[in-house]
């Protein structure tokens, strides 16, 4: 696996959640307190979270010297679908976005168990020292299945709910879900190395 350059930088505790949860927090507070017709807060929103998202690279790049395939491929949707959500005036583009997005990760964390092609370790190698393959293996399907689920369950709720309710169901049913399935990852991963005293962290690589 290659490593990241030394002058590259894994983002770690605050400036990580500002990084990963920035955008999205941006999103919710737009919607809730924008000085605008109610019809309207979702399309201002999705303007403000496209800003912070571009943001959100940029403060990555510039700060760590890269952008994570993850964040990037976050932040490439999230400009198109919003854009298009806010061009065409259609609120539907941004509520499939958590769906394409869980549904193609799934579909790649998948793809790269059955081809023996360690993507999740690839991008987050830093992130879990000392895990063996197993552990890895086990991971990846683990959230594999998660993002499959979650894709399911996104398209579910907004296709029959209205879009305060899965705006309420993005910041009170997904956000909580999702750090508690990681938390409940935790055992597994103890008992595969992660953090052992001779861990040697790993720097992610480019996925091939």
């Amino acid at each position: 696996m290659s490593s990241v350059p030394g002058n590259q930088r894994e983002p770690e505790g605050g400036a990580r959640l500002l990084i990963d949860l920035g955008p999205l927090l941006v999103f919710f507070l737009v919607n809730f307190f924008a000085p605008v017709p109610g019809a309207l807060k979702i399309f201002v929103a999705t303007g403000a979270f496209m800003v912070a998202m571009i943001a959100a690279m940029l403060f990555s790049a510039i700060r760590y010297r890269r952008i994570s395939p993850l964040l990037l491929f976050s932040g490439v949707m999230v400009v198109l679908l919003g854009g298009l959500t806010i061009w065409l005036h259609d609120e539907t583009f941004i509520k499939m976005k958590p769906t394409v997005y869980y549904a193609l990760v799934a579909g790649l964390l998948g793809f790269g168990l059955i081809a023996d092609k360690p993507l999740l370790q690839k991008v987050l190698g830093g992130t879990y020292p000392g895990l063996d393959q197993p552990g890895w293996n086990k991971l990846t399907r683990n959230w594999a299945v998660f993002f499959a689920f979650m894709a399911v369950l996104n398209e579910f709720v907004w296709r029959n709910s209205s879009t305060n309710f899965w705006i309420g169901f993005k910041l009170w049913g997904a956000l909580p879900l999702t750090f508690l399935f990681a938390a409940a990852n935790i055992p597994m991963l103890m008992r595969h190395g992660l953090m052992r005293e001779d861990a040697e962290p790993v720097e992610p690589g480019p996925i091939e």
